[in-house]
């Protein structure tokens, strides 16, 4: 990563800056944000990006006349999606915070969230640094199951959440998660990715780990709807 503003990433044809250390839009953006733009989102209806990064959902979401709200641990991130807001002539409320602490006690008609699903032999997430935006834990799985656990009491009633993760972060462990908390959740989108640098550079971890068979060199993102019914 450079040490300037990078303009030019896209997220589904939307056009983002990105601050450094700030997590760079890539195919699981674009998949979440293709289906973000599927539902139906009423004018005024209240939306939460958490693990926003550069806020490019968020800002999505506010040109459809969502009221927005995004949240990120990282202060660069914050500090990234209320640029995006500007340069798209829409507003959004950018919060830094845990996950959806800064949020807690408020309800929400659309809340997306993509957070880090990598799967890493460092059971902890580290606590700063470019490898926070994907490293979790060595089943990939620490967001996803605060995500999981909080959802239910995030959404509005017949309130949606769209969450994308890769396969090899247990989308069975993560649709029954959510099942548990009442929701109705199912994969409505998935698409065959290569590698890129990260995962590569792990892909014989993963394999003996027996989350993929030895010479595998792609994953399958999917994006869970998961409905409060």
């Amino acid at each position: 990563m450079g040490s300037a503003v990078r303009a030019g990433e896209r997220t589904a044809a939307l056009r983002v800056c990105r601050l450094p250390g700030v997590y760079a839009p890539q195919a699981d953006t674009a998949l979440l944000a293709a289906q973000l733009r599927c539902e139906e989102l009423r004018p005024g209806a209240r939306s939460l990006d958490l693990c926003t990064g550069t806020g490019a959902l968020a800002v999505l979401a506010a040109l459809r006349g969502a009221r927005a709200t995004a949240v990120d641990i990282s202060r660069s991130a914050v500090a990234a999606s209320r640029v995006n807001a500007l340069l798209h002539g829409c507003r959004i409320r950018a919060v830094r915070g845990d996950l959806d602490a800064p949020v807690a006690r408020e309800r929400f008609d659309l809340v997306t969230v993509n957070p880090p699903y990598v799967p890493s032999e460092d059971a902890e997430a580290p606590a700063r640094g470019a490898r926070r935006s994907w490293d979790a834990g060595t089943d990939g799985r620490l967001l996803l199951d605060r995500v999981c656990a909080r959802a239910p009491g995030l959404l509005a009633p017949s309130g949606v959440l769209l969450l994308v993760q890769s396969s090899l972060a247990g989308v069975a462990a993560t649709l029954d998660a959510l099942a548990r908390g009442g929701l109705r959740a199912r994969v409505v989108r998935s698409r065959t990715e290569p590698f890129g640098p990260v995962m590569s550079a792990r892909a014989d971890w993963f394999a003996v780990r027996g989350l993929i068979t030895p010479g595998t060199r792609t994953e399958e993102l999917v994006v869970i709807r998961a409905r409060r019914v």
